[in-house]
């Protein structure tokens, strides 16, 4: 018995044996996954230290002195670039006007790309031609649409012109001249500018609705509305957290619509964080103190994205890669 049972212990012994593979093999194995890794994320990891981490080490340095972007850097003056930026009324207007695009893009752009998506995510005549009429702005260069928008709003212009033989002459402004209707004219454009990208985005998403779940919703007496508001709408909310997302980050660094159309004016009515810091570094040459309002800047997008990601996008992104693939 004894002995039977040694032989069966050896076997199995002799079978584990044979199944492991060698230590050199799975040594060699990980050298092979490893240089796998160094090829494939290497020229990325390159790219990004060369034009996104170095320059902002470099914008840091940078803001500690007082800098015309000629000579040496010798006056150094710590954090008063930065005290001197957040106690600037001018900069305050300008953050303010970033979070009224952010606020007004969400209470407006968001529901109207949800409603347009729904539209022409059904069954109606000319959709692929809507659905290419509504994307082509987003098309569009920054830099093209503002030309197109300033020539049309000029006074006496185009948008003038149609007011007028509609019979709505009284409401016609200074479109980008007048302090207090510029930020709502450039959240117009704006609005026209990007919501086709939140359509297509939203139309993709419905993509992944299930249509047996709007059947039986039908069947058991759901009216359209119903059936949107109650099974649409919360199947869509990855998409829409995805899309809060970028709509943000992309108000809070708008810069090419307002700095071709408005240069910031009138009088820094329509100023934003990053026409401020173009204004400031660049045009007046104070190298030291927009190096500072970019770290600000910077700050600002980075803890919304830490915020937003801890708070928001982690339950889309919870669970979703279980495991690693050996």
């Amino acid at each position: 018995m004894s002995t039977s049972s040694a032989a069966v212990a050896t076997s199995v012994t002799a079978a584990a044996g044979a199944a492991a593979p060698p230590r050199s093999t799975r040594r060699r194995s990980k050298l092979r996954k490893r240089l796998e890794l160094a090829l494939l994320l290497g020229p990325a990891s390159i790219l990004f230290v060369g034009f996104v981490f170095m320059p902002l080490i470099a914008a840091a340095y940078y803001s500690l002195f007082d800098w015309n972007g000629f000579g040496p850097l010798t006056d150094f003056v710590g954090i008063d670039n930065y005290t001197r930026a957040l106690g600037d009324p001018l900069f305050q207007g300008a953050i303010g006007h970033n979070l009224f695009i952010v606020v007004a893009s969400l209470i407006v752009q968001l529901p109207l790309s949800i409603a347009l998506a729904l539209l022409l995510n059904g069954k109606i005549r000319g959709r692929t031609g809507l659905r290419l009429l509504v994307f082509t702005p987003y098309v569009l260069s920054e830099a093209v649409t503002a030309v197109i928008w300033l020539s049309l709003l000029q006074p006496h212009g185009v948008v003038d012109g149609l007011l007028e033989n509609a019979g709505l002459g009284g409401l016609v402004q200074l479109w980008l001249a007048d302090q207090n209707v510029v930020m709502f004219t450039l959240f117009a454009v704006v609005t026209w500018k990007y919501i086709g990208f939140g359509i297509i985005l939203f139309l993709a998403g419905l993509q992944g609705v299930p249509e047996e779940l709007r059947e039986a919703a039908a069947i058991d007496g759901a009216s359209p509305w119903q059936t949107t508001r109650l099974i649409v709408v919360p199947l869509l909310g990855p998409t829409i957290r995805i899309w809060i997302f970028l709509s943000i980050i992309g108000s809070l660094q708008l810069f090419d619509l307002v700095w071709i159309m408005t240069l910031g004016g009138p009088a820094g009515a329509s100023t934003t964080m990053a026409s401020y810091l173009i204004d400031r570094g660049f045009r007046r040459y104070e190298f030291g103190f927009g190096s500072a309002v970019a770290i600000i800047l910077f700050i600002f997008c980075f803890v919304f994205a830490l915020v937003y990601q801890r708070f928001a996008l982690r339950r889309d992104t919870q669970g979703a890669l279980t495991g690693r693939v050996e």
